[in-house]
């Protein structure tokens, strides 16, 4: 038997993560370790006292090594990661940001590796971001042997960028349906946690608490539902920079941050309180693919998302969700509501969805996708390393 491909995986965040990060992970302990040594690395700012990524990666068995960083632009990572690649004796570097997109190329010439970059989205929170960090990437994915799209809007994106349609994969988001199953019997105890009493239309969603998920849309629609007389509740479980103003915005609205809009921040039981959802609502201004919705989808909770970024390569308006314009409050308040009244065409999308992410949407097709690309990287990308990196 040949030996196993060795693949790092490189990323930088914060805190507890979001998507990306959860994929990461849960790819790496998936992974068939006789075909694929899998090592999880992360750039860990010294001054986050809220990174829990690593001990989440290593309850799962997964190989994971943290660089520690002063601040963002410490030169002690580059020996850090020299040192890994070398002595693990590293094939491909997996990178899945921006700062880790230029490492990736950096020790592709140092050393040899071949680099893989994944565009989760460019989603910028930062005028920094949007106006150096982003464009400066986009500029480095021609340089890449291949790069992935988690969605058509990226991939569209990295054409424009003058990405050869030649080098770009398109890998859609997956979920762990095993881990990710309706049982009845915890619906009732997820309602109570979420405060939610018999009558309420419990209203929830998962992400981070940050502007371009759009809660206040959200929010706003819940509150145009309590107009029309229906007994609503929200529920949304995350964390991130806009939480003072999302409780400020629920109180002006009539919710009362205590009373009809509950901000648990992180829970590690995002699944079981997900079940007591009636319905889960994305009401976000852009998305990559969003794994929230399709694990959602895994849990049979009905589905409203706005029509942005990935959301369209994931559901399907009518067959296994509802889809609504961004930004469109009243939109949202009219499908939210003709979801929870309508249960039989909505028992059809639930269904639909399932068997969805049973098949074509589920994380074994999603890993067996990739390690597809991780093969065609080793047999093919070596000589293409050398003629593109920093060229």
């Amino acid at each position: 038997m040949s030996a196993p491909i060795r693949v790092l995986e490189l990323r930088s965040a914060r805190g507890a993560g979001g998507g990306p990060d959860k994929t990461i992970v849960a790819g790496a302990a998936a992974s068939r370790r006789d075909r694929y040594a899998i090592t999880v690395c992360y750039l860990q700012d010294q001054r986050d006292d809220r990174f829990s990524i690593g001990a989440r990666a290593e309850s799962a068995g997964v190989d994971f090594v943290p660089v520690e960083e002063r601040h963002s632009f410490d030169p002690a990572v580059w020996p850090a990661l020299l040192r890994i690649v070398r002595d693990r004796r590293i094939d491909v570097v997996h990178a899945h940001d921006y700062k880790t997109d230029l490492l990736a190329l950096a020790l592709a010439r140092r050393t040899g590796i071949v680099p893989l970059a994944t565009v989760h989205n460019w989603c910028g929170r930062s005028l920094r971001e949007r106006l150096f960090y982003y464009p400066a990437d986009k500029r480095l994915m021609r340089f890449f042997p291949l790069v992935i799209a988690v969605s058509t809007p990226i991939r569209n994106e990295l054409l424009r960028l003058g990405v050869p349609p030649s080098r770009i994969r398109m890998l859609v988001n997956g979920v762990d349906v095993a881990a990710f199953t309706r049982d009845p019997e915890v619906v009732a105890e997820a309602r109570a946690t979420a405060g939610a009493s018999a009558g309420d239309w419990l209203i929830g969603a998962v992400g981070r608490l940050e502007a371009e998920k759009r809660y206040d849309l959200l929010i706003a629609a819940a509150a145009e539902l309590r107009e029309r007389g229906r007994a609503v509740r929200v529920a949304i479980v995350g964390e991130g920079s806009e939480r003072p103003r999302l409780e400020a915005l629920a109180a002006e609205r009539g919710f009362g941050f205590a009373d009809r809009c509950w901000l648990p921040g992180h829970r590690a039981d995002v699944a079981r309180v997900c079940q007591g959802y009636d319905v889960f609502v994305q009401s976000s201004d852009d998305e990559g693919t969003s794994n929230a919705l399709l694990e959602a989808m895994a849990l049979e909770v009905p589905i409203v998302a706005t029509n942005v970024g990935g959301t369209s390569d994931i559901a399907t308006d009518g067959f296994d969700a509802r889809l609504v314009p961004p930004r469109d409050v009243l939109a949202l308040a009219d499908v939210i509501e003709q979801t929870l009244v309508d249960r039989e065409a909505t028992a059809v999308r639930v269904r639909n969805a399932r068997q969805r992410v049973e098949g074509p949407l589920s994380f074994a097709a999603r890993n067996r996708a990739l390690e597809r690309i991780y093969e065609e990287l080793v047999t093919n990308g070596a000589g293409a390393t050398r003629r593109l990196a920093f060229v």
